[in-house]
């Protein structure tokens, strides 16, 4: 799978900020990219780090003012699929931020009877069948409980909720931002992948964009870990931002059934 990727980012500092940006998927995805960050007509270098699973984190002290960040990549899944961390199935047991899974017992006792494989699909239907896509209609700090209580949200939402029933259910699950050629409105996209049969396959609880064009950005517990933008200290604002996640050829179909697995 190829596709070219793209983030264009306008903030508006308004105190002196120090902030992380989570936009450029592993370096393994990359065939050649593109990063330039200024401000008041100085570039700005970013220092890179790496996450656990290969995340890249680009983190930028912003003075007050407007910060641009232009990102482009041409992207190339990997043909291997990343390495298995043997502690992945306890970390993505526990509860969580936005997936609080101890306190969803009882919501997820009917699927308590399921095989992990059953408990995948029957979780993804109930999610996809039980709320709404309503953008806009979330907040920031929105667990998965709150996303059940409203009966909607957006696709972060769906993933928590999705996240927080597997793992009440026994299913090891976690977050992953991705870019989604197919989507539309076009942006960010949060899906879950659940631990079955000793690997990480893809559940996307909205259905709204097709599983194997996903491109991989970070992986986590929860949107704490995945955010776009995390700031750190200070005060910023987001002015603009337009998301291009688009695939080199036609789009395959997805029938939201089959095992699909993100490299």
């Amino acid at each position: 799978m190829r596709a070219r990727v793209a983030v264009d980012l306008d903030l508006h500092v308004e105190a002196a900020a120090d902030v992380v940006l989570s936009i450029a998927p592993p370096t393994s995805w990359i065939e050649d990219e593109r990063l330039d960050v200024g401000a008041d007509r100085r570039s700005l270098a970013p220092r890179v780090h790496l996450d656990a699973h290969g995340g890249r984190l680009h983190r930028l002290a912003l003075r007050p003012g407007t910060t641009r960040v232009r990102y482009h990549a041409e992207i190339s899944a990997p043909r291997v699929p990343g390495p298995l961390d043997e502690l992945d199935p306890v970390r993505y047991l526990r509860p969580s931020r936005y997936a609080p899974s101890d306190a969803l017992s009882e919501a997820a006792a009917r699927f308590a009877d399921a095989s992990a494989r059953d408990a995948v699909r029957r979780v993804a239907d109930w999610v996809h069948e039980n709320l709404d896509y309503v953008p806009g209609s979330s907040e920031p700090t929105d667990s998965a409980i709150d996303t059940i209580r409203k009966r909607g949200g957006v696709c972060r939402d769906y993933a928590h909720v999705t996240i927080a029933l597997l793992r009440a259910s026994g299913v090891p699950a976690r977050l992953v931002s991705a870019y989604a050629p197919g989507l539309d409105p076009m942006d960010f996209h949060a899906v879950t992948e659940a631990f079955v049969e000793g690997r990480w396959e893809v559940v996307d609880a909205t259905r709204l964009a097709p599983r194997p064009h996903l491109v991989r950005i970070a992986t986590g517990r929860d949107a704490a870990d995945t955010a776009f933008l995390t700031t750190l200290s200070g005060a910023v604002e987001i002015d603009q931002m337009m998301v291009t996640a688009v695939a080199s050829g036609a789009l395959e179909r997805d029938d939201h059934i089959s095992r699909v697995l993100l490299p």
